[in-house]
């Protein structure tokens, strides 16, 4: 009871859904003995469901987040045809066999009928009617809470992370210097390869007034949540996705290089671009990126990412733009007028 209890005021202490996350798989791993426990991440990508992992633990580590270095959505959700079953027929739990034989329990977090995260918990001899009672009402207080901090951090339409939770994830970012919190119980992260920077990316979809006036704003509606879906797919799940207001969504990339940022970009961008949108048709976005730097203050950065995103605009849409490569080839000028904010 003590440690149920201790775990229960661990993952209510949280603000943040990936403390939440490590918080919740930590609490079902020892309450449970089981030998894998994970937060996966359910999205919809061109009509098909994919599952990916958010965080993970193992029987004698420590729990952490998922990288999906790839950059796929994910694995098929036909590959877990229980879990599957589970999410068509809107049921509480599946157990099922994986390929290596261990007992696997799918735990649904449901909101309405809709379920976008879901508890998976590998175990070598099953589960036992006591277990699975814990662990459902570990997961009951683990979704009110969940629901608590999406009601004040999410935007209501896309899903996405909102405006108010981006201008503080970001001014927290660069008053640490870092763009990763430590985790309680991990080891300190080694210092990040010489190239290796934070990126902010402002993403506007163009000709989006057009798209409202010739369909209406039921499928100008449509059009933003699809491209929600394609970004929260095409980026890591390290990434942070943002909804900025109307047609313009921001994301911070965590750790990588110049040219991975670039990547990663250009494949949400030809994602957008080769993705079918209903009675629209075809639909592109234009993207301007920067480094993060703690010298720089949050208006400073976003007006850089800004300032490229109106260059990809101005010279034919349907592109990525870097600012710091449009200033050293003379593309952009600054001019500095005080400490929060520049003209060009």
């Amino acid at each position: 009871m003590d440690s149920l209890l201790r775990h229960m005021v661990d993952m209510t202490g949280h603000r943040d859904h990936t403390m939440l996350d490590i918080s919740v798989i930590s609490a079902v791993q020892e309450l449970s003995g089981a030998l894998q426990t994970r937060v996966l991440g359910v999205a919809t990508v061109c009509g098909q469901k994919f599952v990916r992992a958010r965080a993970c633990i193992r029987a004698g580590g420590v729990a952490c987040p998922e990288e999906q270095l790839d950059g796929s959505p994910g694995e098929p959700l036909a590959a877990f045809p229980e879990l599957a079953h589970c999410l068509e027929h809107h049921d509480s739990r599946a157990e099922g066999l994986g390929r290596d034989g261990l007992r696997r329990l799918w735990l649904p977090i449901w909101f309405g009928d809709k379920a976008d995260t879901c508890l998976e918990i590998v175990h070598e001899q099953g589960f036992t009617a006591e277990s699975i009672h814990t662990i459902s009402g570990i997961v009951s207080v683990y979704r009110n809470f969940q629901n608590l901090l999406d009601y004040s951090e999410r935007d209501s339409l896309t899903g996405l992370l909102n405006r108010k939770t981006f201008d503080d994830q970001l001014a927290r970012m660069l008053h640490s210097g870092d763009t990763e919190p430590l985790v309680p119980g991990l080891p300190e992260r080694r210092q990040h390869g010489a190239e290796e920077k934070q990126w902010l990316a402002v993403v506007d979809v163009d000709h989006f007034k057009m798209v409202n006036d010739r369909f209406g704003h039921l499928y100008g509606d449509e059009v933003l949540i699809l491209v929600a879906n394609l970004l929260q797919s095409s980026f890591r799940s390290q990434d942070r996705v943002f909804r900025f207001g109307g047609e313009e969504f921001v994301v911070l990339l965590r750790s990588t290089t110049l040219e991975n940022a670039r990547k990663i970009i250009d494949r949400f961008r030809t994602n957008v671009e080769t993705h079918v949108f209903p009675q629209v048709g075809r639909v592109t976005v234009s993207v301007g990126f920067t480094s993060i730097s703690a010298t720089d203050s949050p208006v400073v950065t976003l007006g850089h990412a800004d300032q490229a995103l109106y260059f990809a605009k101005a010279n034919g849409r349907n592109r990525a733009c870097h600012y710091e490569e449009l200033v050293a080839n003379g593309l952009l000028q600054t001019i500095t007028a005080n400490d929060t904010a520049e003209f060009f």
